[in-house]
């Protein structure tokens, strides 16, 4: 039988830290109390020696050890060195102190003067600042073991000297493994001038980021202001980039309650430099009208719908039918919220808008209290060249949608919308520009509480200008964008479909709800950041305005007045009612079954927009084109 080696002193001592923290505690007692006693009575080393000082010790050690596990020094509560294993420490000192103290000055021990009174006094002040210290020697040396190390780490420059980058420098100083070592900091509030943190000091303004990485021999910027938006993210990634740095950013401050995890840190991604934080929102309000409802979803395949999808599903309704004529695209959603997807749930609802004897007939099935209708034809240049599509699916199909909910009893209808419906000029804008007032009557004449919400462009939707953009940087080039002036608004897909729930909360009938989403971005700059990203960088073509596209969108009509009463970044705007009738009799002239004879021509659909708005004259040059 093999007989295992003896311990080691070092194995026995991390196996018994509590007894080793006791010893080291008491050595400054042995240490002190003959140490006061030696200096006060001028380095008469015949008064140490005596009796009563080493009782005194004997007694200091006693109430070290006691008031040490009464206050849970000795039994492991704290991390060794800690600043609350500290405070706890200085208690059981200053309670020892305070003892013997009393002790010495009631009992007349000190009388006989070969310990004097104020050796107590003397003697708790030197242990209490050598326990520290020894606490305090023994952090610093763990934190820099701790340290990353290496000639191969990235050397980064950190933006930001506020809470977020204080979390970030306290993980990645404590952190061996981490490809990290944050050198500088950088951060435009002159009062944290010189300030450090986890021994990182703040060397200057953001503006001199580019000196600054210089000097420090910097590769890469980490963003650690997580409440910043899209323009200072924009101005940092500039000047990085001038400077031929990397860029990393940390999450939405909102994301981080927990702590930063080096797994926070990612590559700056266009969201960032393009989008805006989302608006908070009264998730109770949410609860109360989607918690416990039937909740359905229309185009709950496309980009937004299955985002809401995916949203509504954390507010647990009683079922949430999605509803699309996209097979894959149910596909998709199902997977993303269920991480499975045999089509098989009877939630899954396979039917198209523009059919309104399947929609009356999946509305008295599902019998839904709530509805959101994210379904629609939106590519603005194939919808010029087929207008009747867009009347179909945008028109006709919102409309069956609408009546459908009013004679099956929805609650609410929350009908998506466009800022291309803000002074439409396109075939989109028009078509959802009519939606929203055909929403608006229904609201007028129903008992449905029927409402639309407006946002700009949304990020990495199918077919947006980021998706676009990879794609055609994958196939080597070029970059198009139709005009050097064009400028759009923009949002993350997130953020879009929480206002759309939260519209359902706040909004009133035949509003139509809109956010404020900032500054809009130049296409060009954004093509330009991203033809840099590769080297060499991509070249850009300019392909002109498509037919009827805008430079500039509105998110508000020149006619349109709105007011912010409910959440200060959200835009009340009331939309004038268009009532079925005028938009498929009186003003076509036709069957009043939409889709009969669809609207082929633009200047129809503006027509039919503007029905009782604008004077007869004004609506004879709409309808001739101009």
């Amino acid at each position: 039988m093999t007989q295992s080696a003896p311990a080691r002193p070092l194995d026995w001592a991390r196996a018994h830290l509590p007894i080793v923290h006791f010893l080291a505690d008491s050595a400054l007692w042995v240490v002190a109390i003959p140490a006061g006693v030696y200096l006060r009575y001028d380095f008469d080393t015949s008064r140490v020696w005596r009796s009563e000082v080493l009782l005194a010790v004997v007694v200091a050690v006693a109430l070290q050890g006691t008031f040490g596990l009464l206050y849970g020094v000795y039994r492991r509560r704290w991390r060794y060195g800690s600043f609350d294993e500290v405070r706890m420490v200085g208690a059981t000192a200053l309670s020892v102190g305070i003892v013997m103290t009393v002790a010495w000055w009631g009992s007349g021990v000190g009388d006989g003067r070969a310990i004097p009174r104020s050796v107590p006094l003397l003697a708790t002040g030197v242990c209490l600042l050598g326990q520290i210290a020894i606490r305090s020697i023994w952090r610093l040396y763990v934190e820099s073991r701790r340290r990353p190390q290496g000639d191969d780490l990235e050397r980064l420059l950190v933006v930001g000297a506020g809470e977020g980058g204080e979390q970030v420098l306290r993980t990645l100083m404590a952190t061996p493994e981490s490809p990290y070592v944050p050198v500088a900091i950088v951060d435009d509030d002159p009062a944290k001038r010189n300030l450090r943190l986890s021994g990182v000091r703040v060397e200057g303004r953001v503006d001199q980021l580019p000196d600054v990485a210089t000097k420090r021999h910097a590769s890469a910027v980490l963003i650690a202001t997580p409440s910043e938006e899209g323009p200072f993210f924009r101005r940092v990634t500039d000047l990085a980039e001038s400077a031929g740095l990397a860029v990393f950013v940390l999450p939405p401050v909102e994301q981080l309650l927990g702590g930063v995890d080096l797994g926070d840190i990612r590559p700056v991604a266009e969201s960032d430099l393009l989008g805006r934080r989302p608006a908070d929102i009264d998730t109770a309000a949410v609860a109360e009208y989607i918690t416990g409802r039937r909740v359905m979803v229309t185009g709950a395949g496309g980009s937004i719908g299955s985002e809401l999808c995916r949203q509504l599903a954390r507010f647990e309704p009683a079922a949430l039918f999605m509803l699309d004529r996209d097979e894959s695209g149910l596909h998709g959603t199902q997977l993303s919220i269920e991480g499975r997807a045999l089509l098989d749930d009877e939630c899954l609802v396979l039917a198209d808008i523009r059919d309104p004897q399947r929609i009356d007939e999946v509305f008295a099935s599902a019998q839904p209290d709530v509805v959101f209708h994210a379904a629609a034809l939106k590519h603005l240049p194939l919808l010029e060249l087929h207008p009747g599509e867009g009347w179909k699916t945008n028109v006709c199909g919102t409309h069956y949608l609408l009546d459908a909910a009013r004679r099956h009893g929805v609650e609410r209808f929350v009908n998506v919308s466009t800022d291309k419906a803000a002074d439409p000029s396109s075939v989109l804008g028009w078509t959802k520009r009519i939606t929203e007032r055909l929403t608006a009557n229904a609201a007028a004449v129903g008992v449905t509480e029927c409402l639309s919400v407006r946002f700009g462009n949304v990020l990495g939707s199918n077919g947006s200008v980021l998706p676009t953009f990879r794609e055609q940087a994958a196939n080597g080039g070029p970059l198009t964008v139709t005009d050097e002036r064009v400028t759009r608004y923009f949002m993350t897909i997130e953020e879009a479909s929480r206002l759309t729930i939260y519209a359902g909360a706040i909004g009133d009938p035949g509003e139509v709800l809109i956010l404020d989403m900032g500054e809009p971005v130049s296409i060009l700059a954004v093509a330009q950041r991203f033809a840099q990203q590769y080297d060499p960088p991509l070249d850009i073509v300019f392909t002109g305005l498509r037919h009827n596209e805008k430079l500039h969108e509105d998110l508000i009509g020149s006619d349109e007045v709105g007011e912010c009463r409910v959440h200060e970044q959200i835009t009340h705007v009331p939309v004038p009612p268009l009532t079925p009738e005028e938009v498929f009799e009186q003003q076509l002239g036709h069957d009043a079954t939409p889709g009969v004879s669809p609207v082929t021509d633009v200047a129809q659909l503006a027509f039919i927009a503007t029905a009782g708005l604008v004077h007869d004259e004004a609506r004879a040059h709409v309808d001739s084109g101009h």
